[in-house]
């Protein structure tokens, strides 16, 4: 047992790759080709980030999910391949040239058909899905998009979700930023008070884990 989270050097965070569930080709393949061939291969989650997201999936027998912010689609392939046969996600970003790199990847791993790419703002899709009655229909979302816009996202997820549903919302630790009062940047500024509200929202269970660059998990009641 431990009365703190453990910190992590390289070692162990390669003993822990070693034994968390193996990624399928086509994740593998996607993550290498995202950090071959990107500066900005940092916006992709890490390997035992997608693997915990995709076991939450199973674990809720989720059919339903939202994804904010799909950068090159490892994220999206990660929960598509834990979905059943007809489950779907609805992924939205605005850029053509990075899914595209993601959707060889889709289709490789047979769940292209689960993925319904919409390359448009963000809040303007999740809008239209309100629009269109689909309040109260999804299982889970996951937020990973422009960070000054993550309390819109947050609150048109928390409409679309279903009771029970579950919010993940990555980066909230920021590289440490959000912890340091003396950052008052945008993004930052954006972070620490959604943070802040998602702490103190009764309309949620939450928590916030140490996993990645920091990720909170909000359950609507």
């Amino acid at each position: 047992m431990s009365s703190r989270t453990l910190t992590l050097n390289e070692s162990i965070y390669d003993y822990l790759l070693s034994n968390i569930r193996p990624e399928s080709d086509a994740m593998r393949e996607l993550r290498e080709v995202t950090h071959a061939t990107l500066r900005m291969h940092v916006m992709q989650v890490s390997p035992e980030q997608a693997a915990f997201m995709s076991l939450l999936c199973r674990i809720m027998n989720a059919r339903n999910t939202l994804e904010v912010g799909t950068f090159t689609g490892y994220s999206a392939l990660a929960v598509a391949e834990a979905l059943p046969a007809n489950g779907r996600i609805v992924a939205c970003d605005l850029s053509k040239e990075w899914t595209d790199i993601g959707r060889k990847y889709w289709e490789q791993a047979g769940v292209a058909h689960k993925i319904d790419l919409r390359l448009a703002p963000a809040g303007e899709t999740l809008s239209q899905l309100i629009d269109e009655g689909q309040q109260g229909s999804f299982d889970f979302a996951f937020i990973d998009a422009d960070k000054s816009n993550y309390d819109d996202y947050y609150e048109k997820c928390l409409i679309l979700l279903r009771e029970g549903g579950l919010i993940a919302v990555d980066n909230v630790l920021w590289g440490g930023r959000t912890a340091d009062p003396s950052v008052i940047d945008v993004d930052t500024v954006a972070l620490r008070e959604l943070n802040k509200k998602i702490s103190d929202d009764n309309r949620v269970f939450s928590t916030m884990l140490p996993v990645g660059d920091g990720l909170t998990l909000a359950q609507k009641l």
